[in-house]
């Protein structure tokens, strides 16, 4: 019997309300589970959706919830149900209820998947029990299941009506149930299965028959309650079930107005074989029966299957002939108005015919009108007439020119290897042959090349190209075919053919309706004096209608800009051709027009140079004058420290002697820039087309000067300037402040030897032919002179002095706004794509090497040139306050890279801009950028330049903060005076400045 926690009245039930239902299982002789008699078609569907869903659903895993239903199979039949765990066995089996039947069994775990919500709904069986009725206290498990038996053989798969009374808190509802007019309750206790309860109401009473039961079954040592359901014991243990013959004939006796009489009374103590007996028939009726009732059993179970299976089927077929049944409605109705839609076309068919055909060709007029088909392919049969008429071919004396010019280079670079005076002689004689037969060469090609009309030939092609590339488009794979351009125009002439001849056959059928209706116009002329015979009326006006109209609407819907797939790829491939043609035609202009350019310069210098050659008088006379103003500087020099040692000069023969000095240096760097000039004809003459002075004038020292990129001059001399010591920026080499007519300069003095001399003038060479590649453009301090020391191994080097305008000093004299940083980093990174276009890498960008010119221009500083990439990255200047401007990979001894370079330009552009703030570092040592406040922009930069894969200095240069920035004029990098604090040296490593560096730095840890 289930667990009664007691009788109420809920107000919520309607108490009297009748329903028909169905009973589906029975738990105990009052209490059975009952399915409502209009919800069979909603199991149908319930079933089908179970065993759609639960085959493919997923496992429940976890705690299940007692509270969640759930979808599970049910061992018999092996179909799928829901259900409701009750309790668990153990960690593998539990109980669970089929709430859909009221039947419940024990099952695995693996057995119980989840469901759809959808699918999560209330129960579609109810639990009743009888009204007023209550199971004896003293009621043994034989009698139990009698009474069992006895209300199934009388609810079961029987049509019932229940009136309801009340409902218990448990949702078990009281009801008064009859079948046939047989009250069940009744009949229940008469039979002796119940008994009358004093007070259907009772909730006390009830409570004490139940917890009488449950003592009773205690002291029997029965599992409590032994009439739960489970496999192979309960009399309907899954959702689908037949009555046992037992039930079926004590339902028999009952309707037959035997009644089973079960009396109470105990058996005599003198009758125990009798008893034995009875039970062993009994036992094996019940075989018998039980035998019996698996077959019918099994039989109806299958009898169920088909039965579920044809009636799936018969919905299907109802479903099909719905759906043909309104398909047939819909053409019925479609058919309907089609007729109705023909009568009132044919009532006004002439008039609606005409007004069609005169839209048409209304239509038809306004597209002649705009000539849309004209010119049909005409640009591209254009096009290949140019590329085919008309265009440059080789000139016959080009590969002659090209071959002189070949032996003409090896003879030059023979020269250049040359070290044997008597061979070089000798190569110079056969250079000059090979120099006279390329003249003539040259002189040949020119005249030739000048009867081409090569630039007009160029602008065509070049026009031509633009044109055709806006119209088709991409160039696709090349046919090389050469019925290609056959192939396109023989389309092309095809498909004017037919649009001329579709064109015609419209003209004519108009002109025939035309015709028609003018004598149909005779005919209806009532003015007219001659009567017209009927037989002269037209009849066959409807065919002349209807071919009018068929021409006027095959040709409104030629349209011969579109074109199916075959015919786009003829076209394509006459394009692609096309093009080849002009870009190989604009491939060969271009080697023309340049080997016409070097032929007219080559014939400039060989008619220059026809009969003398080029020598290195005036550079020799110039280092003449030179010499002799040196000499006289000097002694002007010693006058004037001869005079200021004496203890009675005069200032104004001192003043007097000063201004002749200061003439006398003008002079001499006007000599000096003279031996520049000089320098560089006789350098361009070495590399073009005398590569054999070196070797004819050696005291000139011209190769000296090309490989210091024109840099070194012996005439200027450290001694012979008027030059200040800079004591506080000269703790690491010897640094002087001077002035060159009106310039300052500043001197920076590298300590040589005879193996770390030829390094120092490459590595300068190799900065100042990137600086002169943009010159002021390329963001990059100046190099102005490399001069030697005779006194001392120093050699000098000379460039632009900028006082007060380095970071460090700017930052802490007035820092920069975010507009000026933007503009100075623009420039910085300016120098860096410079010198990385170079294959450079800086390797020692700080606060005191980046100049901020007028606080809008940055240039870059130049680098200890003794020093090699990694020696300047792991110098101790490579940092900024407490911010260490090493990247992370030279911390892990990778060498000096763009991208390290990249990295410092990074942690400056951070430094300026986050003023005093207060910032972290990282691990990696990379300062923690989102905890401060910046641009949005400026920060995406930084972060990209923090990253493994940094960006490049041309790509910040194309980064949204620098896109705004105004162009900024770029003054000349001499000359520039600031009235700001003394600056520091580029490469200054003073420790003094360090150590007061680190203490007006902020923090990042605190």
């Amino acid at each position: 019997m289930s667990s009664v926690t007691g009788v109420c009245m809920d107000e919520g039930t309607e108490n009297g309300k009748a329903e028909d239902v169905v009973g589906c299982h029975v738990e105990d002789a009052i209490t059975f589970w009952a399915q409502n008699i209009s919800s069979c078609n909603d199991l149908l569907k319930l079933s089908c959706a179970l065993a759609e869903a639960c085959p493919r659903a997923q496992a429940a895993f976890g705690k299940l919830d007692f509270n969640k239903i759930y979808g599970g199979c049910f061992s018999e039949d092996r179909c799928w149900y829901r259900c409701m765990v009750q309790r668990m066995i153990n960690s593998e089996k539990c109980q669970v209820l089929y709430i859909d039947y009221g039947n419940s069994e024990v099952i695995n775990r693996s057995e119980i998947v989840e469901i759809p919500e959808n699918l999560q709904y209330p129960s579609v069986a109810k639990k009743y029990r009888l009204w007023g009725l209550q199971l004896p206290a003293d009621q043994n498990l034989n009698m139990f299941d009698q009474g069992k038996t006895f209300l199934g053989s009388l609810v079961f798969e029987k049509a019932i009506k229940v009136r309801q009374k009340a409902r218990q808190k448990d949702d078990i509802i009281l009801v008064q149930a009859e079948c046939e007019k047989v009250d069940i309750g009744e009949e229940v206790a008469k039979a002796g299965f119940a008994e009358k309860c004093r007070s259907p109401g009772s909730t006390e009473d009830v409570e004490k028959r139940e917890d009488a039961m449950q003592n009773q079954r205690k002291k029997m040592k029965a599992p409590a309650p032994l009439w739960v359901n489970r496999p192979g014991h309960v009399l309907c243990n899954r959702p689908r079930t037949v009555l046992d013959p037992v039930a079926a004939s004590a339902r028999n006796q009952v309707f037959a107005g035997n009644r089973v009489i079960l009396t109470k009374d105990k058996t005599p103590a003198s009758a125990p074989v009798l008893n034995r007996s009875l039970a062993c028939v009994r036992d094996q009726n019940l075989a018998e029966g039980s035998d019996i009732f698996e077959e019918e059993k099994e039989t109806q179970r299958k009898e169920n299957v088909n039965l579920l299976r044809r009636q799936k089927e018969l919905e299907l077929e109802v479903e099909h002939l719905k759906g043909e049944l309104q398909t047939i409605n819909q053409e019925k109705e479609v058919s309907r108005k089609t007729a109705e839609y023909l009568e009132e076309t044919l009532n006004k068919y002439i008039g609606t015919k005409m007004k069609d055909l005169a839209a048409k060709v209304k239509m038809l007029k306004e597209i002649r009108r705009a000539k849309k088909n004209a010119g049909f392919g005409e640009q591209l049969s254009q096009a290949i007439k140019v590329v085919t008429e008309g265009n440059i071919t080789v000139p016959s004396s080009l590969e002659k020119l090209q071959k002189l010019w070949s032996e003409y280079d090896l003879a030059q670079e023979m020269i250049q290897l040359c070290k044997n005076v008597d061979e070089r002689d000798e190569l110079i004689i056969k250079r000059n042959e090979v120099q006279q037969n390329l003249y003539s060469a040259v002189k040949e090609f020119i005249l030739e090349v000048d009867q081409l009309f090569i630039c007009e030939r160029s602008n065509i092609l070049q026009e031509l190209s633009v044109s055709l590339e806006m119209i088709y488009g991409q160039v696709c794979e090349l046919n090389d075919s050469e019925e290609v351009f056959q192939q396109f125009l023989t389309w092309k002439h095809a498909k004017i053919e037919e649009f001329i001849d579709i064109r015609n056959n419209t003209d004519a059928a108009l002109q025939i309706l035309t015709d028609l209706f003018s004598g149909i116009l005779k005919c209806f002329d009532l003015s007219l004096e001659a009567s017209s015979d009927t037989e002269e009326v037209p009849d066959n006006v409807d065919e002349a209608l209807k071919e009018a109209e068929l021409c006027v609407c095959k040709e409104l819907k030629t349209d011969l800009t579109e074109h199916d797939e075959k015919e786009k790829g003829i076209i394509k491939s006459a394009y692609s051709k096309v093009m080849h043609k002009v870009r190989q035609e604009q491939n060969l202009i271009t080697v023309i027009q340049k080997t016409y350019l070097a032929s007219v310069e080559f014939k400039k210098q060989a008619e220059e140079w026809l009969n003398r050659r080029p020598n290195s008088d005036n550079l020799l006379s110039i280092k003449k004058t030179v010499k002799s103003l040196k000499a006289q500087l000097r002694w002007k020099l010693t006058e004037k420290n001869n005079l200021e040692e004496a203890d009675d000069y005069s200032e104004l023969e001192i003043t007097r002697i000063k201004e002749e000095i200061a003439a006398l240096r003008n002079k001499l760097f006007q000599e000096i820039y003279k031996e520049r000039e000089e320098y560089e004809k006789l350098a361009y003459l070495v590399q073009k087309w005398f590569p054999e002075l070196p070797l004819l004038y050696p005291e000139a020292g011209i190769l000296t000067y090309m490989n210091s990129g024109g840099l070194l001059s012996h005439s200027l001399e450290r001694d012979l300037l008027d030059a200040e010591p800079m004591k506080k920026l000269s703790t690491k080499r010897p640094l002087v402040c001077s002035e060159i007519q009106d310039q300052k300069v500043l001197l920076k003095g590298y300590s040589v030897d005879v193996s770390s001399e030829a390094k120092v003038i490459e590595r300068v060479a190799k900065y100042h032919r990137a600086w002169d590649q943009q010159k002021e453009k390329s963001s990059l301090l100046q190099l102005l002179f490399l001069l030697f020391c005779k006194s001392d191994p120093l050699v000098y080097l000379m460039v632009p002095y900028y006082p007060g305008a380095s970071l460090t000093v700017v930052q802490a004299d007035a820092p920069l706004t975010l507009e000026e940083t933007l503009k100075v980093m623009k420039g910085v990174a300016q120098g860096l794509q410079t010198l990385h276009g170079a294959n450079i890498v800086h390797g020692s960008l700080h606060g005191n090497n980046v100049f901020a010119v007028n606080r809008k221009q940055g240039i870059v500083g130049d680098f200890d040139f003794t020093k090699s990439e990694e020696q300047r990255a792991a110098a101790d200047t490579m940092v900024i306050g407490t911010l260490s401007l090493v990247s992370p990979e030279l911390k892990m001894g990778q060498p000096a890279s763009p991208a390290s370079d990249m990295y410092a330009y990074g942690c400056l552009l951070f430094w300026l801009c986050i003023q005093n703030q207060e910032f972290g570092i990282k691990e990696d040592g990379t300062p923690e950028v989102d905890a401060v406040g910046m641009d949005d922009k400026v920060k995406s930069l930084i972060l990209n330049l923090f990253r493994c894969d940094r960006l490049t200095a041309e790509q910040v240069l194309r980064d949204d903060c620098f896109l705004l920035v105004d162009a900024i004029p770029v003054p000349s990098q001499l000359g520039e005076e600031h009235e700001l604090p003394e600056e520091h040296d580029s490469e200054k490593t003073d420790e003094e400045d360090a150590v007061n560096s680190k203490k007006n730095a902020v923090n990042p840890t605190q």
